[in-house]
């Protein structure tokens, strides 16, 4: 991966677990348990995502095992009784499924996430083909970036950009992802404009700036 900003195509998963539509109720767990995985996209046979089925999409079936008897409390959770006697993947998805594209940055597969209180996301194609898989874990891939890859990163993108002649040399080191920047600059005013754009390079997890003026 090179440059920014990374998309979910860089880091996604394209090994994917999946199930068809008339996949059995046991199948589908005995799946999860094997590739340790919490969710699974579920297929039509042109490897179209039509749903989701999550562990939290199973659990109805064990939790309905003891089950309250009151009328009203069941027909308030209809929706999870309907789920408890599925037994095909078709019957228990979540759909439509909640789905990312290849091209999208990391920071909007993971804004979806949290939105939709989802740890993985199919990634599709405009036809709504799978294509991979993204998960939390992917998106923090950015963070096993080499330092001297963000100090490369953040020295042309950033310092050459701002400040193409600084009264003294501007330093950049990087250490555990945190950049440190010293130095003296004509264009004061910059600096704060060159604090943000550091901190927007994926993998950069703090920043330390001391460039000060050349007036000062």
């Amino acid at each position: 991966m090179a440059g920014s900003p990374y998309r979910v195509g860089d880091v996604m998963t394209r090994a994917v677990v999946a199930v068809g539509r008339k996949a059995p109720f046991k199948d589908i767990v005995e799946r999860m348990e094997q590739w340790k995985v919490s969710a699974l996209p579920v297929l039509e046979g042109d490897g179209r995502v039509i749903g989701v089925v999550s562990e939290a999409d199973l659990l109805p079936k064990e939790e309905f095992r003891d089950s309250d008897p009151d009328r009203r409390t069941q027909l308030r959770r209809l929706p999870d009784m309907a789920k408890a006697g599925a037994v095909t993947a078709d019957e228990v998805m979540s759909a439509p499924a909640v789905t990312v594209h290849a091209d999208a940055t990391l920071a909007e597969a993971a804004r979806i996430m949290a939105l939709r209180h989802v740890k993985r996301l199919p990634v599709v194609n405009a036809e709504d083909v799978l294509e991979g898989v993204v998960s939390r874990s992917d998106l923090l891939k950015v963070f096993l970036r080499p330092d001297d890859d963000l100090a490369d990163e953040i020295r042309r993108d950033v310092v050459d950009v701002l400040f193409p002649a600084p009264v003294e040399p501007v330093h950049i080191t990087v250490s555990d992802g945190v950049a440190t920047l010293t130095g003296r600059v004509t264009d004061a005013t910059r600096i704060p404009l060159a604090v943000g754009m550091v901190r927007a390079v994926e993998g950069v997890v703090g920043v330390d700036c001391h460039l000060t003026s050349a007036g000062g």
